[in-house]
């Protein structure tokens, strides 16, 4: 098969378009991750027995199950059993935010559980309630602690976002594989492709790196 390489900058324009929903899962999905992460952290390092169980089937069956499965359930099962409709991007929002969260939750609670008790019983002895400490004392050191763990989990979830192309979600994955069907120029999308990806993070690596160095 001869290769015609002029294809690999005709697609440019179709995977930029691929990019900005990609970009737009990709922070969203990080955003609901890191909030239900944070969450699920704290009770899982705390002492509720009922919500760190229920925190721990949570993470259980997330990191249990793949993400193909779970953005396939989120935009076909419940909606099916709810009766209601969801669009494909916001499903796939979601998708990567539970994903994300159950990992997340687990750098958390490591992230807390390595600051020295005497921190916590130095702000007792100030008289601080133990939502000041968590806020003032013990999360601004556990944050520079998971920051390292949290911008890889960024990374992750931005290449994650290929597997949503499984629900129709128009990213990067999507697009290319819809210019290959219509060109059947497959070697040369999918080698653009890879290297769209591989630009993007690698732009994404040098940036959070910059800012581990600015947080330290």
């Amino acid at each position: 098969m001869e290769l015609q390489w002029i294809y690999t900058l005709k697609v440019i324009p179709t995977l930029a378009e691929g990019l900005k929903v990609t970009m737009l899962i990709a922070v969203a999905g990080i955003l609901l991750g890191f909030i239900i992460g944070l969450l699920a952290g704290f009770v899982r390092s705390g002492k509720h027995n009922i919500l760190y169980r229920i925190a721990g089937v949570y993470i259980t069956v997330i990191r249990g199950t793949p993400l193909m499965v779970q953005a396939l359930y989120l935009y076909f099962a419940i909606p099916m059993m709810l009766n209601f409709d969801i669009s494909a991007l916001t499903a796939g929002i979601v998708a990567i935010g539970l994903n994300s969260g159950a990992y997340i939750s687990e750098i958390v609670r490591g992230a807390i559980q390595s600051i020295d008790i005497g921190q916590n019983e130095a702000g007792i002895c100030l008289g601080l309630s133990k939502f000041q400490i968590t806020a003032s004392i013990i999360f601004p050191q556990a944050f520079k602690i998971m920051l390292p763990s949290l911008c890889n989990q960024f990374i992750i979830s931005v290449k994650d976002t290929s597997i949503l192309t499984v629900i129709g979600v128009a990213e990067m994955t999507r697009q290319a594989t819809q210019a290959v069907s219509s060109t059947f120029r497959t070697v040369e999308i999918y080698t653009s492709l890879a290297l769209m990806y591989f630009v993007l993070n690698t732009v994404l690596s040098f940036l959070l790196s910059k800012l581990e160095r600015r947080m330290k």
